[in-house]
């Protein structure tokens, strides 16, 4: 236990503490919890920290809490938005629920006798609470000068469009969490993001209040990229935990793609990899950053973490495939995700059976080049690729024959146009 904060502390995943938060984690087993709003049907990387973090105490030896927040859901915390979040329904939140539960089960330990985790939903007690029994024994013990000292209401109350009495109630929320944590399970310490401090020290407020006993708070640091960007965020949108809404191949492509400048940080934050491996990584990065290596060893144990280890081999075996000279034995439906951002064009089966269709007519149908000529021109100067084999004959004929899986080809213009030709 007395390395667990030490190896925080290395890795910078502990932003800050409470006052004796470090010592309590040192001295023995504690219970903790972290709380994972459902704001939709699954978490994204931006979660995986305070997934982690409850991991890394669960192998130290405490025992951890997974808080599925079914009840504050149905508010919004207002922290880090600038703006009132849209309120759910209660079936929407309770589908979101059921799905973030599944990829909670992936982190942590539910069986193990000594220290087993628990997921828990406040909804068990928020939504059976009466608002009057609420503003009796929570509100009493909060002042609205507390309330509007805290940074997440103080930016809201100074933004152009305020913040409701709904989300202002939030913080109450959150700290009556903590001391329902703390009454069925001893729990006496809460992690969270740095964004959530206020909510916290509310809670830990409330516990000295009502029950005399000392609770502590340690927060994350929260990830951005070295460009100053919100991590988890690509062109084509958020990067999800759920394979159906981000698959494993992209979801190992998003960490192999990671900048020089932030792998190392990740190695620390997102892997369980210990110190003399990721510094042999990081000596790698500094000497030959070509190899990439450092990135490699990311994707791999990030998705083995998150999708589990046949899904990890099948993005490498894609990955292998797709960036090689034969993308024909994949299956059509890892090319679909592969290039699903791709603009697509359809091609009826009887054009392309027989002879097939011309090579340069189906260029210039698919707005790869404007005109039969320029498709010539890119042809005989090897611009031009048909399922990643590159095409030297102005009079080649695309065949169904040669479609993948029967059912589709793949244009490639140069190096970074791609368009996907489906066979009707």
């Amino acid at each position: 236990m007395a390395d667990l904060i030490q190896d925080l502390e290395w890795r910078g995943a502990l932003q800050d503490a409470s006052e004796g938060a470090r010592e309590a984690l040192t001295a023995g087993p504690l219970t903790a919890y972290a709380g994972f709003d459902p704001t939709a049907n699954s978490l994204h990387v931006g979660s995986l920290m305070p997934m982690l973090a409850l991991a890394r105490l669960q192998r130290a030896g405490h025992s951890p809490i997974a808080v599925v927040g079914g009840g504050t859901g149905l508010i919004g915390d207002p922290s880090g938005k600038a703006v009132e979040r849209t309120l759910q329904t209660p079936e929407q939140v309770e589908a979101n629920v059921a799905g973030i539960r599944v990829q909670l089960a992936r982190f942590l330990d539910f069986e193990v006798k000594t220290n087993p985790a628990r997921l828990v939903n406040n909804a068990d007690w928020l939504t059976t609470m009466s608002a009057m029994a609420f503003l009796r024994d929570v509100g009493k013990y909060f002042t609205v000068n507390y309330m509007l000292a805290k940074e997440s209401v103080k930016r809201r109350i100074e933004s152009e469009d305020g913040i409701s009495y709904t989300e202002f109630s939030y913080l109450l929320l959150q700290a009556y969490d903590f001391l329902e944590l703390f009454d069925r399970h001893g729990c006496t310490v809460q992690i969270g993001g740095s964004d959530q401090w206020g909510n916290i020290t509310a809670g830990i407020d409330l516990i000295r209040r009502l029950r005399a006993t000392k609770a502590h708070g340690v927060v994350l640091p929260l990830v951005t990229t070295s460009a100053g960007t919100k991590f988890g965020k690509t062109e084509a949108g958020t990067v999800w935990l759920d394979p159906d809404r981000t698959s494993p191949f992209r979801f190992y492509q998003f960490w192999l793609n990671t900048d020089d400048k932030d792998s190392a940080r990740y190695l620390k934050f997102f892997t369980f990899l210990d110190h003399a491996v990721i510094q042999e990584l990081m000596h790698g990065i500094e000497t030959a950053p070509e190899k990439r290596e450092a990135q490699r060893v990311l994707a791999r144990e990030v998705t083995k973490l998150v999708h589990g280890q046949d899904q990890l081999e099948r993005a490498e075996r894609t990955s292998t495939v797709l960036f090689g000279e034969d993308i024909t034995t994949l299956p059509v439906a890892d090319l679909l995700d592969v290039f699903g951002d791709a603009p697509s064009t359809d091609l009826a089966r009887a054009e392309a059976e027989g002879d097939g269709v011309a090579l340069v007519d189906l260029l210039v149908r698919a707005g790869l080049a404007p005109s039969k000529g320029e498709a010539r021109r890119l042809v005989q100067s090897g611009g031009v690729y048909v399922n990643n084999r590159r095409q030297a004959d102005v009079a080649a004929r695309v065949r169904v024959a040669e479609a993948i899986g029967g059912q589709l080809f793949v244009l490639r213009r140069g190096q970074r146009q791609q368009h996907i030709v489906r066979v009707q």
